[in-house]
């Protein structure tokens, strides 16, 4: 099936009398957010990309950016319109959760998010977890996953003296890519403020490859330069934001997203062909809802709700197969109520219950009530030793037409969390955790035509990790900050969900593959050198080794073999360089060799890739105009690599952005 079907120290804020209105607004979100409760219970500290630093990767979307994460394996297909998930620890991109604002982005049809529909331009913090989240203060689905990303959208900022912000975007590259965005911001009292970004996104998709392939004994049997065709997008995102803080303690925050595409299916380049006749619609929309606060000083209590729906329209036009013009219309509506006490000062306990409703339109109706309850608790021991621990039931009713033996599921999963630091005045860290997840099968899995097995076991991943960090800031020299981090994980995934060749005609049916053994090490550093005149050098480097083997029949000739797709090495490096208002970026990302079938014979051997990313940036202010411009230049030796197999990823390419702000 076409995949475009388918997904340390604590921070002091220094606040003055004289602060503004906005200030104001920023310091309550802070001091409710980060400043005060979260850092002092954080037990796995988790991978960020923030600000300034976000600005200046070589990304358009979110999916560009996370590629800078250790452990993350992003499948690609292609361009700036290719689909685009990302997988954490080889454990599958239905065992991720995606957060956009605290609430997760859900997808009961395939459960895979295409992270290429979020644009950076209104992201104003990217957050990876392995395991959870640290404050138990969350809804009970976000205890669900095996690892976590989230994103926060950018909060409405205000110059002193004004009540309005405006700022608009244009980004122009190869490609006929055309990326202009707007956004605007509004104080309408003192706590009240309302946000509005928009975008459009068009490129031709067209971009030179080169396709070669050798036969099964060696011999040459294509080698062509050929442009990718049907790689076309048009996409318009609009989002709108309402956010009130009421009191030092409480604040809602009511949101609104819509998404419209057109775009090709470029497909595969299979035996040398390399046009598609297949054309995806989408539209993609929600209204989310988030209250919080804090009652008694010792109670907080958050409630989220959501309404999701989604459109997708399919049609296959390639007059060498059968036509194909399906329509599919997804609802979701969401509820969740989460409670934290704090019964001392060094102890903490959470409750929290999630109820879901997916329903999916297609060949037949499909309904689905999913519940979750969780409890968790929290503790600081001796200024030493945090430890968190959870416990989450799933439970899943769903109903089918033209089947009524569907059983109800349930699982309880449990989450042990540790944290202990040896020496008060030392930024040393050592964590570890245990974790179960469990993963039911989505509507495609079970019930798509000739490709859905309506008898799918759920996936049970069970998670192992073991990790210390260190870290050192200093105030003056040229030494700035230095940290460093290394995890030790060992995971095991039963009943792993796979599409499966099956019959004459190969037709594509999805299976329990059994076991998965998976075994890794992720290691991080990162330094800042600060020099005189105002010049800045920061540096970062990810690397990550894993094996991830099926272990499930020794009569298998793949036993032990690593799965398609993992790499066993992988990594990246960063390195921006700033004086005064200008910045040189470098950015190279790293994967290593991998196969893409079961089998570890040299007939599905997929070679490394790795891609050098370089820009220039400036920032300029006219009187009370700010104008910012850079220029970008990706994969810039120009080599020829797939991500997946038989889907070539562009060659040397270039962007230009300028931006105008007040």
């Amino acid at each position: 099936m076409e995949a475009a079907r388918c997904e340390g120290s604590q921070r002091v804020l220094a606040v003055t009398a004289a602060d503004t209105v906005a200030e104001d607004i920023s310091r309550h979100y802070y001091l409710d957010e980060v400043v005060i409760k979260a850092p002092s219970k954080t037990v796995i500290v988790p991978q960020k990309l923030e600000g300034a630093e976000l600005e200046r990767l070589n990304s358009l979307s979110v999916a560009d950016a996370i590629r800078f994460f250790s452990g993350v394996q992003i499948k690609d297909y292609g361009g700036v319109g290719g689909v685009k998930t990302v997988n954490i620890r080889s454990m599958g991109t239905n065992q991720m959760g995606v957060y956009y604002n605290g609430i997760q982005l859900g997808n009961a049809q395939n459960g895979q998010i295409d992270l290429g529909k979020f644009s950076l331009e209104n992201i104003d913090e990217i957050a990876l977890y392995n395991g959870q989240k640290s404050d138990i203060l969350q809804s009970a689905r976000e205890f669900g996953s095996s690892g976590s990303i989230y994103l926060n959208s950018r909060r409405p900022k205000f110059e002193e003296g004004k009540d309005f912000h405006f700022r608009a975007g244009m980004k122009a590259g190869s490609f006929a890519l055309v990326n202009p965005s707007v956004l605007m911001e509004y104080r309408l009292s003192k706590k009240i403020s309302l946000s509005m970004n928009a975008e459009v996104l068009s490129s031709n998709g067209k971009y030179k490859f080169r396709y070669r392939r050798l036969t099964p004994s060696g011999d040459l049997a294509y080698d062509t330069t050929a442009v990718r065709q049907n790689g076309d997008i048009n996409a318009v995102r609009v989002e709108g934001g309402l956010q009130h803080y009421y009191s030092n303690t409480g604040l809602w925050k009511f949101q609104v997203y819509y998404y419209n595409s057109e775009r090709g299916v470029p497909g595969a380049i299979v035996n040398n062909v390399w046009r598609r006749g297949e054309r995806l619609w989408d539209r993609n929309s929600f209204a989310q809802l988030s209250w919080q606060d804090e009652f008694l000083e010792r109670w907080q209590l958050r409630v989220n709700a959501k309404y999701a729906y989604d459109y997708t329209h399919y049609v296959n036009n390639d007059d060498k197969l059968i036509h194909v013009d399906n329509i599919y219309v997804q609802r979701e509506a969401y509820l969740s109520l989460a409670n934290k006490v704090e019964i001392f000062k060094w102890w903490d306990v959470s409750l929290a219950y999630d109820l879901q409703w997916n329903g999916l339109e297609e060949y037949m109706n499909v309904s689905r009530n999913s519940h979750w309850l969780a409890a968790a608790t929290a503790m600081n021991l001796f200024g030493h030793v945090k430890i968190q621990a959870s416990v989450l039931g799933t439970f899943i009713n769903e109903e089918s037409r033209g089947r009524e033996d569907v059983p109800k599921k349930y699982k309880v999963t449990p989450g042990v969390f540790l944290s202990y630091q040896p020496f008060k005045k030392i930024d040393l860290t050592i964590n570890a955790f245990y974790k179960q997840a469990y993963r039911y099968p989505t509507f495609n899995d079970l019930y798509y035509t000739d490709v859905g097995n309506a008898y799918l076991k759920p996936e049970l991943a069970v998670q192992h990790d073991v990790g210390v960090a260190y870290g050192i800031e200093r105030k003056h020299g040229v030494f700035h900050r230095f940290e460093i981090k290394a995890d030790y994980y060992y995971n095991r995934v039963k009943d792993k969900i796979i599409a499966y060749p099956k019959g004459q005609q190969f037709r594509w049916t999805m299976l329990n593959l059994g076991k998965v053994k998976i075994n890794g090490v992720d290691a991080s550093a990162q330094f800042s050198l600060r020099f005189p005149h105002e010049w800045m050098l920061t540096a970062k480097l990810q690397y990550t080794y894993q094996t991830a083997v099926d272990v499930t029949d020794p009569a298998d000739t793949y036993y032990g073999d690593q799965i398609p797709y993992i790499p066993w090495h992988s990594g990246s490096a960063v390195a921006m360089l700033s004086w005064r208002n200008y910045g040189l970026n470098y950015s190279f990302i790293y994967v290593g060799e991998r196969y893409n079938q079961q089998e570890n014979i040299i007939y599905n051997y997929t070679q490394p890739w790795y891609t050098h990313d370089i820009s220039l940036s400036g920032e300029w202010k006219v009187r009370q105009v700010k104008l910012k411009a850079m220029v970008e230049v990706n994969n810039l030796l120009g080599q020829d690599y797939d991500v997946i197999l038989n889907y070539p990823m562009p060659k040397r390419n270039y962007r230009v952005s300028f931006t105008v702000e007040f």
